[in-house]
């Protein structure tokens, strides 16, 4: 079993895209910069944010993030989103999730210039993904993109089993992964919770990814030897023994599963820093389009 690391592989990419900045300026380009909304104070909507913010600071891009209180109305930061779109200073814009209630988040995500959706959530994004033309891929698929690329694995030929179909996660990857491209020719299946007999698709699965947002809901006994394993899953649960009373942990039993596998992702440090990564790329990505 070999362990997936996201942080080291992240840590690469990183530096790759903190060269490509230097060089971009020094021949006279503008600093990449990523705005970032942050409506109300969810503990893990700051943590995430704050990752992003640093890593800008670290990989030289110029960031901006607006703090609104939970109580702003939908017309008033659907005209923060136009002023950001305005702003010629600004290359991608990202709305963190969850939204408070009272606010809709596809009207959000669509007021978004889809030149700025670094995210890749916007309908136009989406569209020309399914189409496979150029545009912003969302930011975890394409992190697990960059992820396999690092270490060298192919899918080409292989079956993979994707559990989730969220239009962030689980829809998008399992478009990707079926392209005819140096990433994909996979045989894709797209699963869900309300998939009949589930553990069926997953043992005749060359590759699982787990994205349904339950904790431990993959088990060894539906994995079957020599599986590759990316876990999406990030979940909280309590735990006495921690300061915080509580632990991050993924949607695979990763203590069961992993002797059987032939690659797996750990949680924390698996997916999660490689989805900063392709939210980086992409904000490059939109400065490039520009020059």
């Amino acid at each position: 079993m070999k362990l997936l690391d996201g942080a080291l592989v992240a840590a690469h990419y990183k530096e790759q895209i903190k060269e490509e900045v230097k060089t971009l300026v020094s021949k006279g380009s503008k600093k990449p910069h990523l705005a970032a909304i942050l409506v109300g104070n969810n503990p893990a909507s700051e943590a995430y944010v704050g990752a992003k913010v640093r890593t800008c600071e670290e990989i030289g891009f110029a960031s901006t993030l607006l703090r609104l209180d939970a109580s702003i109305d939908e017309a008033s930061l659907l005209k923060e989103i136009a002023a950001l779109n305005e702003n010629k200073d600004v290359d991608g814009i990202l709305v963190q999730l969850p939204l408070p209630k009272h606010i809709r988040e596809a009207a959000i995500i669509n007021a978004i210039d889809p030149a700025k959706d670094v995210d890749g959530f916007h309908p136009v994004s989406i569209g020309k993904l399914v189409l496979g033309e150029d545009t912003f891929l969302p930011a975890t698929p394409y992190g697990i993109l960059l992820m396999l690329s690092y270490y060298g694995i192919n899918l080409s030929g292989k079956h993979c089993v994707v559990i989730g179909r969220s239009n962030i996660v689980g829809t998008p990857m399992s478009i990707l992964l079926s392209r005819n491209n140096a990433y994909g020719n996979a045989t894709v299946t797209l699963t869900h919770s309300k998939t009949k007999d589930l553990k069926a698709h997953c043992l005749q699965a060359d590759v699982i990814i787990a994205a349904i947002g339950i904790p431990y809901f993959l088990k060894a006994d539906m994995v079957k030897e020599g599986a590759i394993v990316i876990d999406v899953g990030i979940n909280r649960i309590e735990d006495a023994s921690k300061k915080s009373g509580s632990r991050l942990v993924g949607d695979v039993d990763f203590d069961t599963v992993a002797p059987k596998c032939s690659y797996i992702t750990p949680v924390p440090k698996g997916v999660g820093p490689m989805t900063i990564c392709g939210l980086m790329q992409n904000t490059l990505n939109a400065v490039k389009n520009k020059n």
